[in-house]
């Protein structure tokens, strides 16, 4: 009899589903492979360390230094944040080093000539070793025609093809002998062209290193398992070594930052250890729209967190309908060494029931603790906190090796983690799951707007949309949309709105409870109309139902859908046994005697070992941080290391997003708890207007600004700096968190990428300068923060922006911060 969590009491509407997962059938080592993307980095520091780190991406796919393709990008320029942050081969997309599209096609010698060129800068770069050379992109439809339905008309562009192949591979091996070439690349699966491609390459010692295609359809889903092994029994039919396979295009818009969408690619590409880089549709530096700002998670990061976490071997997962699009689908993994099972799921809505079978006793005991958290899509530009634990329970193992966790209510566009461990004593803590509904703006009542259908399978490259509809064309004076919501109790709500804001600024809506007073709600800019972000604020409501009225009031916004939720003190408990660790990794154990508390045991640090935590914040500020260890532990974070005993609470600098936190010491630590919404007291500000300007940088009017003026024109020029005086408590690490905005764009007149650009500004505190990288912000009018770690003597310190080449972001204050506070 299988061993079953409890389920809750409401009843099913319908039969659950079953996806079961065998830990008795390993797959290999789990490869990491599907986490790459293309164009996902911008520039070095876009997106940021804390954000890039934590994915342990395999491979990468830029352009050549200096391509025309997009104004950013560059290979070996977004290489350096790329290798320090543990990342794998850069895939440089040669033909990008043109600048229309379709590639203009000026003929074989003139790309020979940009080849050379290529192939020296990367001979020059550090770890060129680590380079992947794509000579072709898509040659079915660009240049070469490969995609013709004329029997005659395919032959001769083959050979043109083919011919130009073995020129540019040959050329590329005349300048690199140790070179790494991929291809042929085309935009789909070809079985007319891959057997001639393969049989003349290895008949021309012109074999590709590593096998490329692109999978960029919704059919994708269905067909790669069939594409994979047509392929590798082509490569055992013409006596080909089995080669690594890159799909280094792959998923749509519908498809990218959705929690529940990426991880039916990331199973079916895990499962058969192929490497695998989500589509470039938008714009570069947010790896394919999962990261939100710099360094903000949404849920797409978060599920790609939870794929970096899973380590040992990949086990067989068995989906209810196999090869089949938008359904239940997963992967998991099994860790002997640290005990611990993880399985990721999604793609479904309703009930579904996830059998584990052959749970060695060996490894887990007769108990374990099933805990089961939900990464949700909270849109393209929509921040995620850390996901919450939904359940966690233990639950003995059935005397035929399974246990089932039933997973209730699972929404369609999130995913899903259970971590099966042993269970020790004690009992774990129930997971605290505060009451929350959402509504869809397209049930609600429209007043002055229309609904739109969005990211459907029939329109794959349309944007995702909660229940794939929004209500757009709220742009009269009239427009409205009324919510009939109804919550348990009296209280304070949060409340988070799904929307878009294409006008070029920040946008406002009048909110009003019940026709109530109404307050304004501001709408920061997105890419596009549809481009979803989320906006979080309170409401405070009374027991029953209510009309939540959403009006408008300047530009234009779209409504997808709002989230209320009852509001509570932000807390994490971050479990230890699930962080990453590094340094003397021997010296690291897991011990799961005790499952009180978190339920997962306690990492055992010894001499040298190191536990990575990946915390986050909704906002800069300060946030309580306790180490719930058997003995003092050292937290470092952003350049300070300070002593944390155990139970006791800390006041630590947390910057908007991902925080990367270690632990090192000697002790038995089961968790880090962060608490808190972002304290700023203790922290000094310093508007745009106290600084001192030289050489042509001054203070121009916004009404968006805080202080109502900002810095501009700031740079291009050695002259033109920007000094703020600051006064530091005392002598030691801060946190500078600089609020700022720009819009450069350079249009190469793409039908679908956005090619905004970074600027960069110097910055110089106690005679030491560090170049920052500012991603563009979507508009002049919306202004970010980013923070910068420094170090500040007691007293007077300047803080001095400039940029001697190029023009600087314009500055609207700073704010400093000391790590500890």
């Amino acid at each position: 009899m299988a061993g079953t969590l409890p389920a809750a009491p409401s009843a099913r509407a319908a039969a659950a589903q079953t996806i079961t997962v065998d830990l008795g059938a390993p797959e290999g080592e789990v490869m990491l492979g599907a986490n790459g993307a293309l164009y996902g980095l911008g520039d070095d520091g876009v997106p940021s360390d804390a954000a890039l780190a934590p994915l342990k991406l395999t491979s990468i796919s830029q352009k050549p230094d200096g391509g025309l393709q997009h104004p950013n990008g560059d290979a070996i320029a977004v290489s350096k944040s790329f290798f320090r942050n543990g990342g794998g081969d850069v895939n440089v997309m040669m033909q990008d080093i043109y600048q229309k599209w379709p590639y203009e096609d000026l003929g074989l010698a003139d790309y020979l000539t940009k080849v050379d060129s290529i192939v020296e800068k990367v001979n020059a770069a550090e770890h060129s070793d680590r380079f992947v050379y794509v000579p072709f992109n898509e040659p079915d439809w660009i240049w070469y025609g490969l995609n013709t339905k004329d029997p005659a008309a395919y032959e001769k562009n083959r050979d043109r093809f083919l011919a130009d192949w073995k020129t540019v591979y040959q050329r590329i091996r005349s300048q690199d002998p140790d070179a790494r070439i991929a291809g042929p690349n085309e935009a789909y699966y070809d079985k007319r062209l891959l057997p001639d491609f393969l049989t003349f390459a290895k008949a021309n010692d012109v074999l590709p290193d590593v096998m490329t295609w692109h999978e960029l359809s919704p059919d994708s889903l269905r067909y790669f398992q069939s594409n994979y092994d047509h392929y590798r029994a082509l490569e055992k039919s013409l006596g080909i070594s089995p080669l690594p396979v890159n799909i280094d295009e792959y998923a749509n818009r519908r498809d990218l930052a959705v929690p529940g969408q990426l991880v039916q690619w990331v199973s079916m590409f895990e499962r058969n250890k192929v490497l695998a880089n989500q589509a470039y549709w938008d714009a570069a530096g947010n790896l394919s729209g999962n990261v939100v700002r710099t360094n903000i998670p949404n849920g797409g990061w978060w599920l790609f967190r939870w794929y970096a976490g899973m380590t040992g071997q990949t086990v067989k997962v068995t989906p209810p309908s196999p090869n089949a699009i938008d359904t239940l689908q997963g992967l998991a993994s099994l860790d002997t060494s640290r005990k611990q099972a993880q399985v990721l799921v999604g793609g479904a809505s309703g009930d579904a029931d996830v059998a584990m079978q052959h749970v060695d006793p060996k490894v887990f005991g007769t108990s374990v603790t099933a805990t089961v958290a939900e990464a949700a899509w909270s849109g393209y530009e929509g921040q995620h906190a850390s996901p919450r634990v939904l359940s966690r329970t233990k639950v003995s193992v059935g005397s035929d090796g399974s246990v089932t966790v039933p997973l209730k209510g699972m929404k369609k566009m999130s995913a899903y983690r259970i971590v099966l461990t042993p269970a020790g004593s004690g009992t774990p803590a129930a997971a605290t799951v505060p009451w929350s509904a959402s509504y869809e703006a397209e049930d609600a009542q429209i007043t002055g707007g229309q609904v739109y259908t969005q990211g459907t399978v029939a329109n794959a490259n349309g944007y995702a949309a909660s229940g794939t509809k929004d209500v757009g064309s709220l742009n009269t004076e009239s427009s409205k949309v009324d919510f009939t919501v109804t919550v348990p109790s009296t209280g304070t709500y949060d409340l988070s709105i799904l929307y878009g804001n294409q006008s070029g600024a920040p946008s406002t809506q009048k909110l009003s409870v019940d026709g109530g007073p109404a307050t304004t709600v501001t709408y920061p800019s997105t890419e596009n109309w549809t481009y979803r972000a989320k906006k979080d604020l309170t409401v405070d409501l009374t027991a029953g139902t209510h009309t939540l009225t959403l009006a408008h009031d300047t530009a234009e916004v779209t409504l997808d859908r709002i989230d209320l939720t009852a509001h509570v003190v932000p807390s994490t408990s971050y479990e230890a046994t699930l962080a990453d660790v590094s340094g003397n990794v021997s010296n690291v154990s897991y011990d799961y005697g005790d499952s009180s508390g978190t339920g997962t045991g306690a990492l055992v640090l010894g001499s040298g070992g190191k536990a990575v935590f990946d915390v986050y914040a909704p906002r800069d500020g300060y946030f309580t941080v306790t180490s719930r260890a058997s003995a003092a532990v050292q937290l470092s974070l952003h350049g300070e290391t300070v002593a944390a005993a155990p139970n006791r609470a800390l006041k630590l600098y947390l910057v908007a997003g991902n925080n990367r936190i270690t632990a090192t010491g000697q002790a038995a630590l089961r968790s880090l708890d962060v608490t808190g919404s972002g304290s700023t007291s203790g922290t000094l500000t310093y508007e745009g207007a106290q600084a001192k300007l030289a050489g042509g940088a001054r203070l121009v009017d916004s009404a968006y600004a805080s202080s109502g003026t900002y810095i501009g024109w700031l740079g291009n020029s050695a002259s033109s700096t920007a000094t703020f005086t600051v006064d530091a408590p005392r002598t030691g690490k801060y946190v500078l968190v600089v609020q700022y905005s720009h819009n450069d764009r350079r249009d190469n007149g793409h039908a679908y990428n956005t090619d905004i650009m970074s600027r960069t500004a110097d910055i110089t505190v106690g005679g030491r300068t560090q170049t920052v990288t500012f991603k563009n912000t979507w508009s002049w009018d919306d202004y970010w923060t980013l923070g910068v770690p420094v170090e500040l003597k007691e007293g007077s310190n300047s803080v001095t922006f400039g940029n001697a080449s190029a023009w600087a972001p314009n500055i609207d204050r700073i704010q400093v911060a000391a790590v500890r506070g």
